[in-house]
């Protein structure tokens, strides 16, 4: 999925402003050079005037700030490296993260958005690239779950 689009809907979903937005990427990193102006861009979609793709680092300060907005940081334990790329599987891993969800959770997330995923299905995503029952999160799981995210914390409608 193309990060903007990752972005927007977690933004959507958690009714984020722009300051909010920028406050939860310097949890991940007090010193990422974002502003609250630069967020507009970020939000648009591919075509429209201002959009300005959002980049892997972005995202992933994005996710791991959301992670420490709503499970805190471990002071104890040093700093983790942000990633350089970012997967469909890691966006699904951390906003699991994020959102302290159990398996149950994932499955009944899948299933308000319409899209049911089996047991083996869904721990398949969360493999590590090497195990032989790794799966890739495509765009479609991908974008079924931030759908039955947003239906879970916003309402239905």
């Amino acid at each position: 999925m193309i990060n903007n689009d990752v972005m927007r809907s977690i933004r959507y979903m958690l009714d984020l402003g722009d300051g909010k937005v920028v406050e939860v990427i310097r949890l991940a990193d007090a010193d990422f050079p974002i502003e609250k102006s630069d967020v507009p861009g970020l939000l648009k979609k591919e075509g429209e005037d201002g959009f300005v793709p959002c980049g892997d680092r972005v995202l992933a300060h994005f996710l791991d700030g959301l992670v420490f907005y709503y499970r805190g940081r471990d002071e104890s334990l040093p700093q983790r490296r942000v990633e350089d790329r970012i997967s469909n599987n890691l966006v699904l891993k951390k906003l699991r993260v994020a959102f302290q969800l159990k398996d149950v959770d994932m499955h009944e997330i899948f299933e308000r958005a319409g899209f049911p995923l089996s047991k083996p299905e869904l721990s398949a995503l969360f493999r590590q690239p090497g195990h032989k029952h790794y799966r890739p999160c495509g765009d479609q799981i991908l974008r079924n779950f931030l759908k039955g995210l947003t239906l879970r914390y916003r309402g239905e409608g």
